[in-house]
């Protein structure tokens, strides 16, 4: 297993694919907001073609994932972070994304992205802010459950 940092409690970080409950991301996403219509061979497919890191229990558990759509060089895009409703409230989301990043930017990538509804306060620990010049930023989104403005949790 490659371990990319271990708490005190015994929980690691890993980037080991083999490692990954396909079951269990499928269900996660399935229950999310922003990837509940995806099927099970788009998230194989989106799984195969990312940079993936678990979160495991001592005992094996997979208890949370995060995903990086990069080229490993001078981009990515930070989505599907999922930690297992029963491990919420011990900080693994933050201790996830920031181990993420940390391993990114170790190979070299300077840039990071992500969208959230209602989870600022955990990636700002990381050190996400609002996008510093929105105007140069363009998408097409063709999901149908894309947001709307006023889905997104406004903030002071």
């Amino acid at each position: 297993m490659a371990i990319l940092a271990e708490r005190d409690d015994g929980l690691v970080v890993s980037d080991d694919k083999s490692l990954l409950d396909l079951d269990r991301i499928v269900a996660w996403l399935a229950a999310s907001y922003w990837a509940n219509e995806r099927d099970r061979p788009t998230i194989e497919r989106s799984i195969e073609h990312s940079y993936v890191v678990g979160v495991y229990a001592p005992t094996g558990e997979h208890v949370a994932v995060a995903r990086a759509t990069t080229d490993l060089a001078s981009f990515a895009w930070i989505g599907d972070v999922v930690v297992h409703d029963d491990w919420r409230g011990n900080g693994i989301g933050t201790w996830l994304v920031q181990t993420l990043v940390d391993e990114l930017r170790r190979r070299g990538v300077p840039r990071f992205v992500l969208g959230t509804r209602d989870a600022h306060g955990v990636y700002e620990k990381v050190g996400f802010g609002p996008l510093r010049v929105v105007d140069v930023w363009m998408e097409i989104d063709d999901r149908k459950n894309r947001p709307n403005p006023e889905d997104v949790a406004l903030r002071s």
